[in-house]
């Protein structure tokens, strides 16, 4: 080989290596702006499998379409790939922006959604053929399917495992889609100065980078404005505190009469009438235990069960667990929260575990004397886990004897299956149960179950002082249901079909935004 031909084969390669990084860029983007767009349903639609589902799938077949168009695109191969990545760019970048910004404003918020996934969609897929086709020249193409694909796919699992970890408890949605938008214009910048073949119109292009580049710092630097605007548009009250964490995005508001907590937009309490809610919890389980020395509370992060428990002397120790640190320290460590909760998370009884519930009474070996399952609704699978036969099986070996368990069970009067299909399923492990209901003036009518291996529940303990909802008569009423809250029958919830995440998504339905 001579030294000219020598030297092309050198650019060549060095081609090839700028290339197959910016494959490896631009399919971590791709994914994270999938991620962030199925994120974006969940918060704002409702936690939904079928939201996150039809959004991936929607996101997929455009990304198919734009793969077809590719074929569509003649001409100069370079300046369309710098023109899409830029696109690629502002379109995905300012995604998460907009669609928060334009969520109170338009009348339908899914239109929004899906058309910036389809156009987003459709501008990813037209990258990879192009770059192929532009890195066809001196490579097998047997070898060039197999570099880009393989950079392709790693691209793809860097984004799979930042995006939990890292972008959205430290950014945020709206800076990481932003951020990645700057990633995507910077491989359109990469590119138009490192090939000879860009150099007569670089300065156009040049032109339109500086402007989406523009359009993504200002956005950047304005995001937590942004976030604090479309938030304070979302709920009716100040919001006053607002977080990412790993698992959900709380936020809490507060008006003249109440404080709120919201996770990812759905009501978890008000504190005008949660006392009703956990009072109804908590004390018609340690009735029928009035010596229970050791509690065990699934979920519940807020710390206001707990506080119930703290009012019976004969308690010597509460374990609490629930997934996420970020709610347990908040309400571990602001004084607004802690005067809510009496400062109940900071009791020397209670021992606080962050992490899955499913996997830590799978490994637990302590036996407790009643068990308190204070969960959010099963509005998707890997909270429908933890309503399962399998879940109720596994939490059943930690139960003593003459203990009882109370499971909190959405609302017996808009989703009427749901809260049976609960029942049923406990009783489908040998469970004797007694359902109940409330009324909670800011959720409705709502229901409990209570379980006990074959022993029935008797209430003969002594309530505590102070008590602001529950008495002897209310819990007399509670068990009993009008005919449009009465049993109906149910399949059983199990880990390998989870019908009640879909009879929740069913009844709720008409309820979502």
């Amino acid at each position: 080989m001579d030294s000219t031909s020598g030297s092309q084969q050198q650019s060549l390669n060095r081609s090839h290596r700028l290339l197959l990084f910016s494959v490896f860029v631009i399919a971590t983007c791709g994914l994270i702006y999938e991620l962030v767009a199925g994120t974006m349903a969940s918060y704002l639609l409702g936690d939904s499998v079928t939201q996150f589902s039809t959004v991936i799938g929607a996101y997929l077949f455009s990304m198919g379409i734009g793969s077809w168009l590719s074929g569509k695109v003649d001409g100069d191969l370079f300046r369309w790939f710098i023109l899409i990545e830029i696109l690629v760019g502002v379109v995905g970048g300012c995604s998460a922006p907009v669609m928060f910004l334009l969520f109170e404003h338009v009348t339908s918020f899914r239109v929004v959604l899906y058309a910036f996934v389809a156009l987003t969609g459709i501008l990813v897929g037209l990258e990879i053929p192009i770059l192929m086709r532009i890195m066809n020249a001196g490579v097998e193409f047997r070898h060039l399917v197999a570099r880009v694909f393989t950079f392709d796919y790693i691209g793809a699992l860097l984004a799979s495992l930042i995006f939990p970890l890292l972008l959205i408890p430290y950014l945020g949605l709206i800076r990481t889609s932003l951020v990645f938008g700057l990633f995507n214009v910077g491989v359109a910048v990469y590119i138009l100065y490192s090939f000879r073949e860009t150099v007569r119109y670089r300065r156009r292009m040049a032109t339109l980078v500086a402007g989406g580049s523009l359009v993504l710092v200002a956005g950047f630097v304005f995001a937590e404005r942004i976030m604090s605007y479309s938030e304070t548009l979302a709920f009716q009250d100040k919001v006053i505190y607002s977080k990412s964490t790993p698992y959900q995005r709380i936020v809490l508001t507060r008006n003249n009469r109440e404080l709120r907590l919201f996770l990812n937009g759905n009501l978890q309490f008000s504190s005008a009438d949660e006392y009703r809610y956990h009072e109804a919890l908590v004390h018609p389980a340690m009735q029928a235990v009035p010596a229970a020395a050791r509690v065990l509370i699934l979920g519940g992060g807020d710390g206001l069960a707990v506080r119930e428990l703290l009012r019976y002397p004969a308690l010597k120790s509460v374990t609490l667990v629930d997934l996420d640190p970020a709610m347990t320290q908040m309400f571990s460590n602001s004084e607004m929260l802690l005067q809510l909760n009496k400062r109940s998370l900071l009791s020397d009884k209670v021992h606080v575990v962050n992490t899955d519930a499913f996997n830590y009474v799978r490994t637990d070996s302590s036996l407790y004397d009643v068990i308190i399952v204070d969960f959010p609704d099963p509005s998707n699978y890997s909270i429908g886990k933890l309503y399962t036969v399998k879940f109720y099986e596994e939490v059943s070996r930690l139960l003593q004897e003459r203990g009882i368990m109370v499971i909190q069970s959405t609302s017996p009067l808009v989703a009427r299956r749901s809260f049976w299909c609960i029942a049923h399923s406990l009783e489908a492990v040998g469970f004797t149960t007694v359902p109940y209901h409330v009324y909670v003036p800011s959720f409705g009518e709502w229901g409990y179950v209570m379980a006990m291996k074959g022993h029935l529940w008797h209430p003969e303990g002594t309530l505590p002082d102070g008590l602001r909802y529950i008495n002897r008569n209310v819990m007399k009423t509670m068990t009993s249901f009008p005919p449009d809250m009465a049993e109906v029958p149910t399949d059983i919830n199990k880990l390998n079909n989870q019908v009640l995440v879909n009879y929740f998504e069913e009844e709720w339905a008409p309820y979502e935004h």
